[in-house]
């Protein structure tokens, strides 16, 4: 297991940039989920770790060793790719094995690695099958263990889980966290699904555009945003925002409705843009919030509904289930005060 650090990192693709003088700690053992558009080069940053894509400016470490000039294959760490890349005309056990016999290790410490990893993945059954053999989630576990048979300083995941339907990348993703805790290797782990970062990982960064917008533990990033991107990133569903004048400690929205907000933010008649997490609406019958029902979207344990306020959309995330139709007259409470940010420039306004 190792650190890593990344400092003032830029890529360059000819006359474009693509990354902006990134810089980034993992501790030893830590996981760190980079998440972000598509585009907004979190993958690229996790080549240049691994050492396929080179890097323009700046530097990276591994436990304190620069890496900068050195090939992947000294670079002591593993990566799963989201295309598996097993190797089809092995079989399960000659894939997690190959690797170690490049490396010309005993024959019996090749046994112990691959057994290992075979039992720690549940793949013992699976050994004499080929890749054709396997479902992807089958797949995606060997791959893993391709990997874990190396006994890297740290482990690198680049979108693992994209391939995998809905109902696979749930059960996915818990098994690579209980993995990652398990044996404590420091993991770096790519996505664009909000979801997958927030489930997963120890520190979260929320890049954008090559820049670093916000990190922290992903509870800090959905409590305390920095700006309207990140407000917006983290949470499923997705933040409302709506755009609306300040009238002390409400937002004043079409000619009747007023949204609470922390008093002394803004200035009286201020133009900003309003947070409200749809799982912080709730119906009430004296709701300040009044609308109508546009669309109802039950999913069982939870209800989404969608509500035309003066012309403005609100998602409201319900607990309990809902007995209304499109055209119903609602009204809903804030159980927290909503958030405001800047219209210019995004950023949220604090105290």
């Amino acid at each position: 297991m190792a650190s890593v650090s990344i400092q003032s990192v830029k890529k360059q693709y000819g006359g474009a940039q693509i990354l902006h003088g990134i810089s980034l700690d993992i501790v030893d053992g830590e996981f760190v989920v980079l998440v972000g558009p598509s585009g907004c080069g979190k993958s690229t940053l996790l080549r240049m770790v691994a050492g396929l894509e080179e890097i323009s400016e700046g530097h990276i470490a591994i436990d304190g060793k620069r890496i900068n000039n050195l090939a992947p294959k000294d670079r002591d760490i593993a990566m799963v790719f989201q295309s598996y890349a097993l190797y089809p005309h092995m079989t399960v056990a000659e894939n997690l094995s190959f690797a170690l016999r490049l490396r010309k290790l005993a024959e019996s410490e090749v046994q112990r690695r691959a057994g290992s990893a075979a039992e720690i993945l549940g793949l013992t059954p699976l050994l004499a099958r080929y890749p054709r053999q396997l479902s992807g989630g089958q797949r995606q576990r060997v791959a893993m263990g391709r990997a874990i048979v190396r006994e890297p300083k740290a482990f690198l995941f680049d979108e693992p889980l994209s391939n995998l339907d809905a109902q696979l990348r749930v059960s996915m993703r818990a098994e690579i966290k209980a993995l990652q805790q398990r044996l404590r290797t420091t993991s770096i782990y790519v996505t664009h699904d909000q979801v997958e970062a927030m489930t997963m990982a120890d520190r979260i960064v929320v890049m954008r555009e090559g820049k670093i917008e916000q990190q922290g533990s992903p509870l800090d990033l959905y409590d305390d945003p920095d700006n309207r991107f990140v407000a917006g990133f983290i949470g499923s569903p997705s933040m409302n925002f709506l755009r609306t004048s300040v009238s002390g400690a409400h937002a004043i929205l079409g000619t009747a409705v007023r949204i609470p907000v922390r008093a002394g933010l803004a200035a009286e008649g201020t133009l900003v843009d309003v947070g409200i997490r749809p799982e912080h609406l709730v119906l009430a019958d004296d709701g300040a919030i009044v609308g109508q029902v546009r669309v109802l979207e039950p999913t069982g344990a939870d209800t989404l509904l969608y509500v035309d306020c003066d012309g403005d959309a609100l998602c409201a995330l319900l607990r309990e289930r809902v007995h209304c139709r499109p055209g119903d007259t609602v009204r809903l409470n804030l159980t927290k005060a909503a958030l405001l940010f800047d219209t210019a420039t995004g950023q949220r306004m604090r105290a």
